[in-house]
């Protein structure tokens, strides 16, 4: 289903099955240019067929630049190294970790500022945004084959929204290479590609927003002029909700503002329901967020446990004409560190799409937590979660200072 104002259209993707697809169709329909940015980029199954893709494009000279996070990416193989290098592909890793350090690197607060944006543009022209890796759906790194597919979305965009997306994607790509000369003191080239990256005027405020007369717009955040975007668009929205307010998140861990926004929504009548992960994945994110269930619970939203398989999806439909996509999870990694990237989509059409699959989602998948039961929970589970939020507040505190 598409839906379109203007010049620009829409398209909502659930799951790699539709992602997937779409994307290799796109790249291999590139004849000038592909800018993929990605948290995670995992050659089994879907993965290694989005690569050759990408190899496929730099081979007949399209130019192919892709940027993957140093932690959430594992380093490339020897063999997908050549592959690569081959083929044309820049290959570039965001913020990367020493050897060996990798798996220590989420413990570290100072590294926790990462690069979870997930943007995709082919030509200027078609743009991909939303939660989703280059990923198996069927697989996990950590946890291996999985059952059943994840639970999340993307939005394949065409039209003036697609131009603005280059432009962010490319702001970072220069940035990221001009840090990269700067370091090994080829000074010349990197005011070369600090010039390129906008220093001295340009920034990611001016390739954000609407277009004329577009009922899309992309959001950033950054760590630089951008640091409370996302959050405040979702704000903006809950503010003026008047019926109902329906979220789905993978790590749901929000401050203080959202959470008396999302309270005051639900005290002046309005319904509000949350999607939130089910299935154990991660200690910090898991635990950290329990205690903040007990005043939602009462205040009178409702939580769903999805228990289908993990719950990735960073996605809302507000009064059923607002609806967001994108990687932003509602939690201080996101919210405070991370670099992120959605898409606001004011667009009746669009957001009862979205509302009708994550309603689906919960009614076959969902397990409504108990208010009654959940406050009588054991002394062992509330004491994890106050641990864990504790140690979420001090990691927060501490990659704070650094900046």
């Amino acid at each position: 289903m598409q839906t379109a104002s203007n010049r620009e259209s829409l398209e909502l993707l659930q799951g790699g099955q539709a992602f997937f697809p779409a994307l290799i169709r796109a790249v291999d329909a590139a004849t000038a240019s592909v800018q993929l940015e990605t948290y995670i980029f995992d050659m089994h199954g879907a993965g290694a067929e989005v690569a050759q893709a990408l190899l496929r494009a730099a081979r007949r000279g399209v130019v192919v630049q892709v940027l993957v996070d140093g932690i959430g990416s594992n380093p490339l193989s020897s063999e997908w190294q050549q592959k690569m290098a081959d083929a044309g592909v820049q290959w570039c890793v965001y913020s990367p970790v020493g050897a060996g350090l990798k798996g220590l690197g989420l413990l570290m607060p100072d590294r926790w500022r990462r690069l979870h944006r997930k943007l995709c543009v082919v030509d200027r022209q078609l743009a991909f945004c939303g939660g989703i890796n280059i990923l198996d759906d069927f697989y996990d790194p950590n946890h291996g084959k999985l059952e059943s597919p994840r639970f999340d979305f993307s939005v394949q965009v065409a039209g003036p929204l697609a131009a603005q997306m280059h432009e962010a994607v490319s702001l970072l790509w220069w940035r990221v290479q001009a840090g990269y000369s700067a370091r090994r003191r080829n000074l010349g080239a990197a005011w070369d590609k600090f010039k390129k990256a906008g220093y001295g005027g340009r920034s990611d405020s001016v390739v954000q927003g609407p277009s004329v007369g577009a009922h899309a717009m992309l959001v950033l955040r950054d760590n630089l002029s951008n640091r409370s975007s996302i959050e405040k668009a979702y704000l903006k929205a809950i503010g003026k909700a008047r019926s109902e307010i329906l979220i789905a998140n993978a790590y749901f861990l929000p401050g203080r503002k959202l959470r008396r926004a999302l309270m005051g929504a639900a005290q002046r009548g309005v319904t509000v329901t949350l999607l939130l992960q089910g299935t154990y994945e991660y200690f910090m994110q898991y635990h950290a967020a329990r205690p903040v269930y007990d005043a939602l619970l009462t205040s009178g939203i409702e939580i769903h446990e999805y228990k289908a398989s993990f719950l990735h999806a960073k996605v809302a439909v507000i009064d059923g004409r607002w609806a967001t996509v994108g990687s932003s999870n509602l939690d201080p990694l996101s919210l405070l560190l991370a670099r992120e990237a959605n898409v606001v989509v004011e667009d009746k059409a669009f957001a009862s799409q979205l509302r009708e699959r994550l309603c689906a989602a919960i009614a076959t998948h969902g397990s409504r937590i108990d208010p009654a039961a959940y406050s009588q929970r054991p002394f062992g589970q509330r004491l994890l979660g106050r641990v864990a939020y504790a140690l979420m507040r001090v990691g927060i505190w501490i990659a704070g200072q650094r900046y």
